[in-house]
């Protein structure tokens, strides 16, 4: 799993592009997934959890047409990736 905070500009566009053009890129490179939730106490922070492989999301990092596309999601700064602290089966 991959998760990542976001902060938004304009959430009706960053969910636009989020479920358009970036499902199509994200799907290219095996996210198999995602789920996003609004922080109750900011609206335009924006947290995404992947169901993807760390390798594949590093490819898509790496990929030369993403750039073009985080632009359209309307971020006021770039996504930071949270790292886990702990995993539990149950």
């Amino acid at each position: 799993m991959i998760v990542t905070i976001a902060h938004v500009a304009d959430f009706d566009q960053f969910l636009r592009t989020f479920s358009n053009e970036g499902v199509a890129k994200r799907r290219e490179h095996g996210c198999k997934g995602a789920q996003l939730v609004r922080d109750p106490g900011d609206p335009q922070r924006v947290w995404a959890f992947f169901d993807w492989a760390q390798e594949d999301y590093e490819g898509f990092l790496a990929d030369p047409e993403v750039p073009a596309i985080a632009r359209k999601l309307a971020l006021r700064e770039p996504p930071v990736k949270v790292e886990p602290v702990a995993r539990f089966d149950a």
